[in-house]
């Protein structure tokens, strides 16, 4: 990785033509799998498994396999647990887009996350469901759980770069930002061209430690942007 100094990360941050964010633990204070997992009643054993993943034990790609097999979500209770528990947003996260979209830079969503929890927090963003990037939960004829779209990038260790690579060559963006509290978001520069770290939710040491910038509070963005 080409480590850019804070200078000029904030130089980049000022002049980038599309930025990306990570949802879970970022745009949003929660985790929603880990969420419906609780609200399914498997929480516990979704939560050893995430554990086990972080530790590098299995790939991105089984670890999403084996607690979507644990939690088993039928359209009815993603139905359910979509209006029982409305995703909370970060704070500032909504002034910092609408600057965004007030000076032209797209915005994008790249999450390991499903489709079903975060068009919706897309939509409170207004941000196009077409700049959402995320994974696909697949139901059967009676709309009980099935798989999971093994196509989308986000399901694969490495995804996140993967998108940014191909929003860059799709739409010519040569200095996009990518945002988020994760690993996998730190690892996507490159190609990302600059990283932020974010702890405003929950700090990741490794996460904060090999991050020039890292920031808690999202008005810290803000400030830069229109100071």
């Amino acid at each position: 990785m080409n480590r850019k100094s804070k200078v000029e990360l904030v130089s980049l941050w000022k002049s980038a033509d599309c930025v990306c964010f990570d949802v879970d633990s970022t745009v949003c204070v929660n985790e929603a799998i880990d969420d419906l997992a609780e609200y399914a009643g498997v929480g516990s054993q979704v939560q050893e498994l995430t554990l086990k993943a972080m530790g590098g034990n299995m790939t991105f790609k089984q670890a999403l396999q084996m607690r979507l097999s644990i939690i088993r979500p039928s359209k009815n209770i993603i139905d359910g647990f979509n209006r029982s528990d409305k995703c909370q947003l970060t704070p500032k996260i909504k002034d910092l887009i609408n600057t965004l979209h007030d000076r032209n830079i797209p915005v994008y969503l790249v999450s390991g996350g499903f489709r079903v929890f975060i068009n919706p927090v897309a939509e409170l963003l207004n941000i196009k469901t077409e700049r959402v990037f995320a994974n696909t939960i697949k139901f059967d004829h009676n709309d009980e759980y099935e798989n999971f779209d093994e196509s989308e990038l986000t399901c694969e260790s490495g995804g996140k770069g993967k998108v940014i690579q191909l929003l860059k060559d799709t739409h010519g963006y040569n200095r996009v930002v990518m945002i988020g509290d994760g690993w996998t978001d730190f690892e996507s520069c490159p190609p990302a061209d600059g990283f932020i770290g974010f702890g405003g939710n929950a700090v990741r040491e490794k996460v904060k430690s090999n991050s020039e910038w890292f920031v808690h509070d999202f008005q810290e963005l803000i400030d830069v942007l229109i100071n």
